[in-house]
């Protein structure tokens, strides 16, 4: 246990602070977060980090190995080309289904998030901009109505948010909220076939667009050092 707690540090914080140094990649893929250290680094008990470690577990952006540890998630290419397969499948439904039953008050709902997906691209928010360019899918599937294709979906999106948090520049991510804003635009004056093309453009763009390091040019580095250099 460190010498000096400091009892202003949540779990939460920890969490947010990790999820911060893996997205600039002073974490990359695959190092190892141990416990002792990060306990020194951030002056808590090793219970504080454990429960930080486990709120990023549920979010899969870090995986828990029995009898080895926490790591910074790992999501290969073939991974990504397997998700976003099945998710080209099940969005292309998603979309002509949305665009047959929005009404004028999904929509504003719509527009209001769309509103928050730019406003977090302005101010740099990557844990922000991530979560929201991945629950703008999720909203056009509460829309459409089906609760067990939505139930799908999210655990998709959920597995992509992590894949593009790691992979996707910034630059990218402007095009995503741009081809949302493209895909409304049909949905809204009711031409399901151009909403359909429109997103599994944007599916492939974003799915073309991930950067993935060669797997020798992402070693893990030393975790005191990556958090606090």
């Amino acid at each position: 246990m460190p010498d000096h707690i400091d009892p202003a540090m949540t779990a939460e914080a920890i969490a947010d602070d990790l999820v911060a140094a893996i997205v600039s990649h002073r974490l990359p893929p695959g190092t190892r977060l141990r416990e002792e250290a990060l306990a020194t680094v951030y002056r808590v008990s090793r219970t504080k980090v454990r429960a930080a470690l486990l709120m990023l577990s549920k979010d899969k952006v870090i995986q828990i190995v029995p009898d080895k540890g926490a790591f910074v998630a790992r999501p290969s290419a073939e991974e990504a080309r397997e998700v976003f397969a099945v998710r080209r499948i099940l969005e292309a439904a998603v979309a002509r289904e949305f665009v047959a039953r929005a009404n004028a008050a999904d929509f504003r709902r719509i527009d209001r998030h769309l509103a928050a997906e730019k406003s977090a691209l302005a101010g740099g928010q990557v844990q922000v901009r991530t979560r929201l360019l991945s629950d703008f899918h999720i909203l056009l599937a509460e829309v459409a109505g089906n609760r067990v294709l939505t139930e799908m979906l999210r655990e998709l999106s959920l597995r992509s948010a992590v894949i593009t948090m790691l992979y996707q520049s910034q630059r990218d991510a402007v095009c995503s909220a741009d081809e949302h804003r493209l895909f409304i635009d049909a949905a809204r004056a009711g031409d399901a076939d151009r909403a359909v093309a429109l997103m599994l453009d944007h599916l492939g763009h974003v799915e073309q667009a991930l950067q993935f390091e060669p797997e020798d040019d992402a070693q893990p580095r030393d975790l005191v050092t990556a958090l606090l250099g």
